[in-house]
């Protein structure tokens, strides 16, 4: 190996195999990097064919201080490009991954030390095989903050007897309604705005038992990495740093890359499926805040019913729209729009499959974004100054949803049971009526604190640099030992 890379620190990054936790972590390994880390950037054999077919072979070579490494998750074979279930993905996870990662821990160990581990907050897998070998790590938690807090009640709901639930009665009986006062950190919440496996008959769910366990795990990482800035969600980052003393807020990412030097890596983006490109002209041509985006994320399925009436509020409501609709969208199906909604929007809709988001949130002509309240999309709407209209779920993102609606009052909630009617009465109030501007001001003036907190001398700032400091003592420290 050349001597120069051997020489450099060198971090081993191992996200969740999906969409939303690569996204991340690829913007995490790129500042690491501009940093003058040596980075290993470990995905599934699943994504990284994914990856190839969206990217092309050539992009996923790496540079000599920057590789991509692969690992079996176990499930059976696919080549589906669509995302993978996520229960049998997780039990897969948890199950399967251990024993491959540790194999190729001690080949590149061995080739080039490994100064640490950062490994996400739901792969544990990654910490246990940190700890056999004696290589420090780290936990990248990518979700929200008041995510994790809400994850971390899971055993208390279950000590207070209020899960499992008896039957599926507490859906509709106003139990969800409950507010929920006793979470460090949280307030104004009630139990249907906890992530959303709380909401469970039976404990032993894999999704429910995953998640509780995962954050629980976290907790005893040596640090644990946010993508958020403290103002954002400072009581609930409060409240984990009694539990944690060691955590940095470097977030949104994104915005950290500003300060970042322009390598062969910087326009390299981690997405699985290929982006449509072209949408970026159609809203060239579309009037400043005029245009609806809607995205539901990677992970989020509807039925063929809800996919029509999200597709009528938005032909209803005559306001031009970007809308990404994944192949996988519809449960069980492919997703296919009525010939005569295809007729109506023709003059004032795009649909594509995949797209550049933050390219998107940021263009001009963009006046709200209709999300499913992932964190990825959170933060770039927040950095882009976007207010959104919420459809959460799964997971944590009725959390999301919650504080966007209410703390940061920047989002408005879309019933569960979507009609296109209320799409309709939403569109209009967020474009046009008096709770979208302020809405949108709230936006903009998060934006500003986001800029803020990234900037040379801001809180997300200094907690990278803190971060970079003690790596590269640690570092130091091991190497001069060795000697």
């Amino acid at each position: 190996m050349d001597s120069g890379v051997a020489q450099k620190p060198h971090i081993v990054l191992v996200p969740f195999p999906a969409q939303g936790h690569i996204n991340p972590f690829m913007q995490l390994a790129k500042l690491l990097h501009a940093a003058g880390f040596h980075i290993t950037f470990v995905n599934t054999e699943f994504n990284h064919r994914r990856l190839l077919r969206s990217k092309g072979p050539e992009a996923m070579k790496g540079l000599p201080d920057f590789r991509f490494e692969t690992i079996p998750e176990g499930l059976p074979p696919s080549d589906r490009d669509a995302t993978q279930d996520p229960p049998a993905l997780c039990d897969a996870v948890r199950n399967n991954c251990l024993a491959p990662f540790l194999e190729l821990l001690s080949k590149l160990h061995s080739s080039s030390e490994v100064s640490c581990i950062i490994s996400d907050g739901v792969a544990s897998f990654a910490v246990k095989a940190a700890q056999e070998l004696g290589i420090p790590e780290v936990q990248f938690w990518t979700a929200s903050a008041c995510g994790l807090m809400g994850y971390l009640q899971f055993d208390e709901f279950n000590r207070r007897g209020i899960i499992p639930f008896k039957d599926e009665s507490f859906l509709t009986d106003g139990t969800l309604d409950t507010p929920i006062d006793w979470i460090p950190g949280m307030s104004n919440v009630r139990i249907k705005d906890m992530p959303s496996f709380v909401r469970t008959t039976d404990v032993g769910e894999i999704l429910y038992d995953f998640l509780k366990s995962e954050a629980e795990n976290c907790l005893n990482a040596s640090a644990i990495i946010f993508n958020t800035f403290d103002e954002f969600e400072h009581e609930v980052l409060g409240a984990i740093a009694a539990k944690c003393p060691h955590i940095y807020s470097i977030g949104p990412l994104s915005l950290l890359r500003r300060h970042m030097p322009v390598t062969e890596l910087h326009s390299f983006k981690s997405n699985l499926w290929k982006e449509d490109a072209n949408c970026l002209e159609w809203l060239d041509q579309r009037e400043p805040n005029s245009v609806v985006y809607v995205n539901y994320g990677s992970v989020t399925v509807m039925t063929d019913h809800h996919m029509k009436e999200f597709a009528w509020g938005l032909a209803n409501s005559k306001y031009s729209f970007l809308w990404i609709v994944r192949p996988d969208v519809v449960m069980g199906d492919s997703a296919i729009l009525p010939e005569e909604f295809l007729e109506e929007i023709k003059d004032r809709g795009y649909i594509a499959s995949w797209c550049p988001q933050d390219q998107v949130l940021s263009h001009p002509s963009v006046g709200v974004f209709l999300t499913h309240c992932g964190w990825n999309s959170l933060m770039e709407s927040i950095c882009a100054g976007v207010p959104v209209i919420c459809w959460p779920f799964f997971a944590e993102q009725q959390t999301n949803c919650r504080y966007a609606c209410t703390s940061w009052g920047i989002g408005m909630e879309v019933n569960a049971d979507v009609k296109r009617d209320e799409i309709v009465c939403l569109l209009k109030e967020m474009m046009d009526g008096d709770n979208g501007k302020q809405m949108r001001q709230k936006a903009l003036k998060w934006k500003r604190k986001a800029e803020e907190a990234t900037d040379v001398g801001g809180s997300s700032y200094n907690d990278f640099s803190r971060f970079i400091k003690e790596l590269i003592l640690h570092h130091e420290m091991t190497t001069s030992e060795a000697k």
